[in-house]
């Protein structure tokens, strides 16, 4: 009886633990600068997003890695998505004027 028990709470504690791969975040967790508004998204091995890159000159080690395309920085968080009718992001990498955002996660911008 103890064995399974303590089996059933080794289990529960395991499974607690396992990370999860987040899809999305809530605003006011973007940590690396304004919520930006990108045109599209894609991944950097798309044909596009790949030319783009080649462009500007970088490399971007993870193929899987979401690309933002023609980023704006929201300013404002709430009612719609604050204008953004594309696709709202948080980005890791957004020093190439706009042009591309690098390291992107989705936003939940409260629609």
């Amino acid at each position: 009886m103890q064995f399974k028990l303590i089996s059933l709470a080794a289990l529960a504690t395991l499974a607690a633990a396992t990370p999860t791969r987040r899809t999305g975040i809530a605003p006011g967790e973007c940590n690396t600068g304004p919520i930006q508004c990108c045109q599209s998204t894609g991944t950097a091995d798309d044909k596009t997003i790949a030319g783009l890159l080649s462009l500007v000159g970088v490399v971007v080690q993870d193929l899987n890695v979401l690309i933002g395309v023609t980023c704006s920085p929201i300013t404002v968080i709430g009612a719609g998505g604050a204008g953004c009718s594309a696709s709202p992001v948080c980005c890791e990498n957004n020093s190439f004027h706009g042009l591309i955002s690098i390291g992107c996660v989705p936003v939940n911008v409260g629609l």
